[in-house]
C-alpha cells in the first residue's frame, strides 16, 4: 500500500487549492512543501507583499496629486521597519490560515524539498537534513517557478537584487537601476520611486511592458516618466561591476556605450520554470527546450502517475491560471468532467495607472489577418474619472464583426484590476456587445467604461461622439 493516495509538490497558488480540492473529494492527500510556512512564491515574495507595498506607494502619490485640488499634505515620514512589518505581518496572517486549512481539511503538510525517486516515489530532505522516502499513487506537480538572472548579470554582491530581494526591503537606495521594464520591474520601481529613490529603468525592446498592448502602454509610460528618473528603451545593460561607492554599470544603446553608478540594482527580466533538480529524469514526464512540464487540457503530463499544474506547466505565469488548473487536475482525478480551455485569462499590471486585460488582443487579431471591431472609450469621457481627477485611462473592446461577439478587453487606468473581471465574464458567457451595453451599470462609476465601450462598438457611445462615415 502507498503512504498516500495523492502527493502535491508546491505550496504555492496552485498546490496549496489542489491539495484542499483534493481533499474535499475525499482524497488522502499530502502536501509537501520546502517553505517555512504553504504559499509559495505568490504569497511570501511576490503578488501579495509587492501589491501591500504598491498601496503604500499609491496612497504617497494621491498626497501629493491632492494639492491640485486645494488639499495640502505634509510630505510623508516613511518609517520603513514599521512598513516592512506591516507588510510581513500581512503575509504571516495569510500564511497562516492555509495552515489552520490544511488542519481543517486533513491534509498532512510536510515542510521538506521533494525529489522524485520513480514515477510513484519521492524523496524527502528536511531543512534540518533528515531523509525519508515515501510513496503514492498519484502526485501533482505545482513547483512554480524562480527569477531568472542573465550570466553576465550573476554578480555576488547584496545590492544586485531580484524581486525578492527587492521586497525585503532593506532600505530605500539613492538610486536604483531596474533592469527589465515587464510588469515585476515596473511594479517595484514604482515602489521604491514613491518611497524616495531615484529609480531608472532599462528595457531592451522598443517599449515597455513587451508584449501588452500599446494603447494600455501608452498612458503608463506616460505617467511613469513623472515619477521614475529616466526610462531608457532600445538599452541594454552589458556589465555590472561592484565598486565601494556603488554598483557601475556598463549600458549601450544606439547612442554607444555608457557606464553610471547606483546604490542598488534590480535585475527583474523574467521568470523560468522550476523543473530542473526534482527527480523528472527518473519519470516518463516530457520537459519542453524552455523547461515546461508537457501537460494534456486535463493537466496529465506524458507519465500516467503524474500531472502538473501552475508556472511548471507553461505560460502564462500567472498565480490565478495555476489555480484555475488545480481545480481542471483535481476534477479529472476525480474521474469529473475537465478540461483546461478558457478563452479568457486576465492579466494584470499593478502599476499606477493599472493595467488589464483578457482574451483576444489587437495585435493578435492582426498577427492572424483576422477581421475585428474596436472601440476605445477615453476615461476623459467619464464622469467618474474626472471626480477621482484620473482621465488618462482607456477601456477598450474588440468584437467579431459579424456576430459582434466580445473577443477582448483591455483596460488601463487605476482599478483595471477589478474592473477586468467583468470582461472575463463576458467572454467566457459569449456575450455580445449588445448584451454589455444593454445591461445597466451603476452610475457613476469606472464600471459603465465598459457599458460606452460596447454601445460603441455599436455605434453610438452616449458621451463620445463621431461623425458617421
Amino acid at each position: 500500500m502507498p503512504d498516500t493516495e495523492l502527493f502535491v509538490l508546491g505550496g504555492g497558488p496552485g498546490g496549496y487549492p489542489a491539495a484542499f480540492a483534493a481533499a474535499d473529494h475525499g482524497m488522502n492527500v499530502t502536501l509537501v512543501d520546502d517553505g517555512i510556512k504553504p504559499g509559495g512564491v505568490c504569497l511570501h515574495r511576490g503578488c501579495i507583499p509587492s501589491k501591500a507595498l504598491l498601496h503604500a506607494a499609491r496612497l504617497i502619490h494621491e498626497t501629493e496629486e491632492a494639492a491640485n485640488w486645494g488639499l495640502a499634505f505634509a510630505p510623508p515620514k516613511i518609517d520603513i521597519d514599521k512598513l516592512r512589518g506591516w507588510k510581513d505581518g500581512i503575509v504571516g496572517q495569510l500564511t497562516g490560515g492555509i495552515e489552520g486549512l490544511c488542519n481543517a481539511r486533513g491534509v498532512q503538510l510536510i515542510r521538506a524539498r521533494g525529489v522524485f525517486a520513480d514515477s510513484n516515489t519521492l524523496n524527502l530532505t528536511s531543512d534540518g537534513g533528515e531523509t525519508r522516502q515515501l510513496t503514492f499513487n498519484t502526485a501533482i506537480i505545482a513547483t512554480g517557478s524562480s527569477p531568472v538572472i542573465p550570466g553576465p548579470l550573476r554578480v555576488d554582491d547584496p545590492r544586485i537584487m531580484d524581486s525578492t530581494g527587492a521586497l525585503e526591503l532593506a532600505d530605500v537606495p539613492q538610486r536604483l537601476l531596474v533592469i527589465g521594464g515587464g510588469y515585476i520591474g515596473l511594479e517595484m520601481g514604482t515602489v521604491y520611486a514613491a518611497l524616495g529613490s531615484k529609480v531608472t529603468v532599462v528595457e531592451m525592446t522598443d517599449g515597455l511592458l513587451p508584449g501588452a498592448d500599446r494603447d494600455l502602454v501608452r498612458p503608463l509610460h506616460k505617467q511613469l516618466e513623472s515619477q521614475m528618473d529616466s526610462i531608457r528603451l532600445n538599452t541594454k545593460v552589458e556589465k555590472l561591476i561592484p565598486q565601494t561607492a556603488g554598483v557601475k554599470v556598463e549600458i549601450s544603446s544606439a547612442e554607444g556605450a555608457e557606464s553610471l553608478t547606483f546604490d542598488r540594482v534590480l535585475i527583474s527580466v523574467g521568470r523560468s520554470p522550476n523543473s530542473r533538480d526534482i527527480g523528472l529524469e527518473n519519470t516518463k514526464v516530457e520537459v519542453t527546450e524552455r523547461g515546461f512540464v508537457k501537460v494534456d487540457g486535463k493537466r496529465r503530463t506524458t507519465d500516467p502517475s503524474l500531472l502538473a499544474i501552475g508556472d511548471v506547466a507553461g505560460e502564462p505565469m500567472l498565480a490565478h491560471k495555476a489555480t484555475y488548473e488545480a481545480k481542471i487536475a483535481v476534477d479529472a482525478l476525480a474521474g469529473e468532467p475537465a478540461a483546461f480551455d478558457p478563452y479568457a485569462i486576465p492579466a494584470v499590471v499593478f502599476t499606477d495607472p493599472e493595467l488589464a486585460w483578457c482574451g483576444l488582443t489587437e495585435h493578435e487579431a492582426k498577427a492572424a489577418g483576422r477581421e475585428i471591431n474596436v472601440f476605445r472609450f477615453p476615461w476623459a469621457a467619464s464622469g467618474r474619472a474626472q471626480t477621482l481627477a484620473r482621465t488618462e485611462g482607456i477601456t477598450k473592446l474588440i468584437a467579431d464583426p459579424e456576430s459582434e461577439r466580445i473577443l477582448g478587453v483591455g483596460i488601463v487606468g487605476p482599478g483595471a484590476g477589478e474592473l477586468i473581471a467583468e470582461g472575463v465574464l463576458a467572454i467566457e458567457m459569449g456575450c455580445k456587445a449588445r448584451d454589455v451595453a444593454d445591461s445597466i451599470h451603476a452610475h457613476p462609476t469606472m464600471s459603465e467604461t465598459l457599458m460606452e465601450a460596447a454601445e460603441g462598438l455599436l455605434g453610438h457611445a452616449t458621451h463620445v461622439f463621431r461623425k458617421k462615415r
